[in-house]
C-alpha cells in the first residue's frame, strides 16, 4: 500500500466520485515505496495538482484526473476541450497539456538544484536525475469508449488510464504498468532518501524546516512570490508521518501526543497557516509559557497574519476576555500570585456560564503545550470554538508537564469537552536531539518516561524514540562554585564565538536567575559576549536585535531549541517543598532543548563539618 498524503479520510469533500475512486486505487494498488499526493499545491506558483506520484526507481509523475463521460465531452483537440455542463458549454485545457505544464514547471525548479542533476562523467551529465512523466486518468471513460471516440488523436493512448483499468479487481501489476508507460525515459540508479527529501523540499515549500535555531518554522509559500530562494546544502523537511499528519488535520477536535522534539509546534504552525487562508473568524493559539507564546507571535506577525491569528498565553487571554466584555475580575496586586491567577480564570468561567462572555468566538483554537493546562482550562477553551468549524487542536506531552500540580486529578479529554476519539495521533520519534543527548536525558528522567496506563482519550506519557541522529556525548563539568560554573561556561562560549559560531545558536539554561543567571551575565559581560535574557515582560524580545547568546530559565525554555545548550546547576539543591518528579521533568525539558551539543555544570559542595558536644 502506498503512502498517500493526505490520508484517505482527509481527502477534500469537493473530490468527485471518479477522482476518489482513482485515488483509492493508487492507495491500494501501489507498493510501500510509492509516495502519492492527492489534491495538493505544488511548485512555485502553488498550482493545485490532482495527483503527484513519486517512486525511487520510476521517478516523478504528474496526473490530471478527469471525471468526464462520453456524453459530456462535446469536443476536444490537442490544446482544449469543451464540456457540456449545467452551465452550458465550458472550455478547459486538454488535460495532457495541463499535466505537461505542471510537470515542466516542476522540472525547471528541480533542475536548479545541483544535487538533483546527473554528475560529471555520467552519460546524461547535467541533466535532471529524476525521471519525469505526465498523464491523464479518465475515470468515466472506458478503453473501448476511448478508442470509439478516437481520442488517441488528442490524448496519446499510453498517457491515459481509463475507467476499466482502475477497477477494484484490476491486477496491481497491470495497473502500475499503465503508470510506468507514461514515463518517456527511465534511469537505472534509484533515488536516495536525501534526494527524495530534496524533491519534497522543492515541491512543497510549506513542509520546509528552515532554521535549526527556532527560526521560521512556518515557512510556507515564499516561492509563490517568484523570488529566488537559496538552496541549502542540507535540506530539512517534515518527515512523511509529520507531513501526512499536517495535511490530514481536517475539521473536528484533534489531539497529538508527541514527545519532545517530534515536531509538534511545527505541525501547529503548518495548521495555523492553512486555517488562516480558509477561515473568516479569528484563530486563537494558546500557550502557557510566555517565552514560547511571544516567539510564536513574532513568527505569525512576520507572515502578516496578526489580524487573523492571535497568539496568547492562557492567562493573558483570560485577562483579554475580562476586559473585552467588561466582566469584573479580581484586582491585580503588584506581584500577582497563583491565587490571583486562579481567581482570574474562575471569573472567566463564571462569565461564560452567565453568557457575559460568548462561546464560539474563534474559527479555530490551537493549544501548544497542552499538558500544562489544568482540566478546567481545557474545558473553558474548548467552548470557544465555533461549532460550525469545530476546529480544535491540542498538542500534548505529559513527560514535559512541569507546571501542573502533582495533585491534579486524572481526567479524560472527553470529560473536558474535547471529542477526539479516533482523531488522536502519537508522535514517538525525537528529531531534535542527537541519540547521545536523548539517551542522557532519558537516563536522567528514569522511570518518568517509561509510559503509563492510558488510552487515546487520556493524557499519558509517551516514551521517546531516537531518530538516530548522532553527535558528541553530553559533557558534565564539575566546578568549585557557582561563579566557577559561570566562568567555565562563559569561556566555552567565548571560544566558540572566536571559532565562528553564531551566538543565536547557543543558550544558557538555569533553574534560578538570582544565582546562576546573575553570575553568567557578569561573566559574559566581562568577556564581551553578546547576550539577551528571557526575563519578565521582556521575554518576547529574546530573539530581537543582533545575534546574541540566549539566557533562559529552565521553565521558560519549553518549546525552544538551540544547537548548543549549556545547562548550569545540575546538582542545585531543591527547595524544601519541591516535587522531585516535577524537578526531574524540568531538567529533562532543559536537556532536550539541545540539538547537537549539551554541556552541563555542577558544583560539588564540601561536606558540612560537625562538632561533637563537650563531655
Amino acid at each position: 500500500m502506498a503512502t498517500t498524503i493526505p490520508g484517505r479520510n482527509s481527502w477534500p469533500t469537493r473530490m468527485q466520485a471518479g477522482e476518489r475512486r482513482f485515488a483509492t486505487r493508487l492507495d491500494e494498488k501501489l507498493e510501500d515505496d510509492y509516495l502519492v499526493w492527492v489534491s495538493v499545491n505544488i511548485g512555485p506558483r502553488r498550482r493545485e495538482a490532482d495527483v503527484v506520484v513519486l517512486h525511487p526507481q520510476r521517478g516523478l509523475l504528474v496526473l490530471e484526473v478527469k471525471d468526464w463521460k462520453p456524453d459530456t465531452l462535446h469536443r476536444i483537440d490537442r490544446t482544449s476541450a469543451e464540456l457540456l455542463t449545467e452551465r452550458g458549454l465550458v472550455t478547459t485545457l486538454n488535460p495532457v497539456l495541463q499535466a505537461r505544464q505542471y510537470m515542466l514547471e516542476l522540472q525547471t525548479v528541480l533542475e536548479r538544484d545541483p544535487a538533483l542533476r546527473q554528475p560529471e562523467g555520467h552519460r546524461w551529465a547535467g541533466k535532471l536525475r529524476v525521471p519525469m512523466g505526465h498523464g491523464v486518468a479518465l475515470t468515466g471513460i472506458t478503453r473501448a469508449q476511448f478508442d470509439e471516440m478516437e481520442l488517441e488523436h488528442v490524448i496519446p493512448p499510453h498517457m491515459a488510464i481509463c475507467r476499466d483499468e482502475m477497477l477494484e479487481s484490476t491486477d496491481a501489476e497491470a495497473f502500475q504498468e499503465r503508470l510506468w508507460a507514461m514515463f518517456p525515459i527511465q534511469f537505472r540508479e534509484p533515488l536516495t532518501l536525501p534526494q527524495i527529501d530534496r524533491i519534497r523540499w522543492h515541491l512543497f515549500p510549506e513542509i520546509r524546516v528552515t532554521s535549526p535555531t527556532q527560526g521560521d518554522i512556518f515557512a510556507d509559500d515564499q516561492l509563490a512570490q517568484e523570488q529566488p530562494v537559496a538552496i541549502p546544502d542540507l535540506v530539512r523537511v517534515m518527515d512523511l508521518q509529520q507531513e501526512q499528519l499536517a495535511r490530514s488535520l481536517g475539521d473536528g477536535h484533534r489531539v497529538i501526543h508527541g514527545v519532545a522534539g517530534s515536531g509538534k509546534t511545527m505541525i501547529l504552525g503548518y495548521r495555523c497557516l492553512h486555517l488562516a487562508r480558509s477561515l473568516h473568524k479569528p484563530i486563537l493559539v494558546l500557550c502557557y509559557n510566555r517565552t514560547l507564546a511571544a516567539r510564536l507571535a513574532q513568527l505569525i506577525d512576520a507572515r502578516g497574519l496578526q489580524a487573523q491569528v492571535s497568539v496568547r498565553t492562557f492567562h493573558a487571554w483570560c485577562g483579554d476576555m475580562l476586559r473585552t466584555y467588561a466582566v469584573r475580575g479580581p484586582k491585580r496586586p503588584p506581584n500577582p500570585d497563583d491565587a490571583y491567577f486562579a481567581a482570574q480564570v474562575q471569573a472567566v468561567i463564571d462569565g461564560v456560564e452567565a453568557k457575559a462572555i460568548p462561546r464560539g468566538q474563534y474559527g479555530a483554537v490551537l493549544i501548544d503545550e497542552g499538558h500544562d493546562f489544568e482540566p478546567d482550562w481545557l474545558h473553558l477553551v474548548a467552548q470557544m470554538v465555533d461549532p460550525e468549524t469545530n476546529s480544535l487542536l491540542v498538542l500534548y506531552d505529559d513527560a514535559q508537564s512541569i507546571y501542573a500540580s502533582p495533585k491534579r486529578r486524572k481526567f479524560s479529554f472527553a470529560s473536558v469537552g474535547i471529542q477526539a476519539k479516533g482523531r488522536t495521533t502519537v508522535l514517538r520519534l525525537n528529531y531534535r536531539n542527537t541519540q547521545e543527548i536523548l539517551a542522557a536525558a532519558r537516563a536522567f528522567a528514569g522511570d518518568l518516561l517509561d509510559g503509563g496506563d492510558g488510552d487515546e482519550d487520556s493524557p499519558h506519557v509517551i516514551p521517546p524514540e531516537s531518530a538516530g541522529r548522532r553527535g558528541p556525548e553530553p559533557e558534565v563539568i564539575d566546578c568549585d562554585s557557582v561563579r566557577h560554573e559561570a566562568e567555565v561556561v562563559a569561556s566555552r562560549i567565548r571560544d566558540a564565538l572566536d571559532d565562528g559560531e553564531n551566538p543565536d545558536r547557543m543558550a544558557v539554561l538555569y533553574r534560578n536567575r538570582w544565582t546562576h543567571g546573575r553570575e553568567i551575565e557578569k561573566q559574559l559581560a566581562r568577556l564581551r559576549v553578546p547576550y539577551r535574557c528571557a526575563t519578565g515582560k521582556d521575554k518576547g524580545a529574546l530573539f530581537d536585535g543582533p545575534p546574541s547568546v540566549k539566557l533562559v530559565t529552565l521553565h521558560s525554555s519549553k518549546g525552544l531549541e538551540f544547537e548548543t545548550v549549556y545547562l548550569m546547576g545540575l546538582d542545585q539543591p531543591l527547595p524544601p517543598d519541591a516535587d522531585p518528579a516535577a524537578e526531574a521533568r524540568l531538567l529533562y525539558v532543559g536537556m532536550t532543548r539541545a540539538m547537537g551539543r549539551l554541556v552541563m555544570t555542577r558544583t560539588h559542595h564540601p561536606p558540612v563539618a560537625t562538632v561533637e558536644p563537650a563531655a
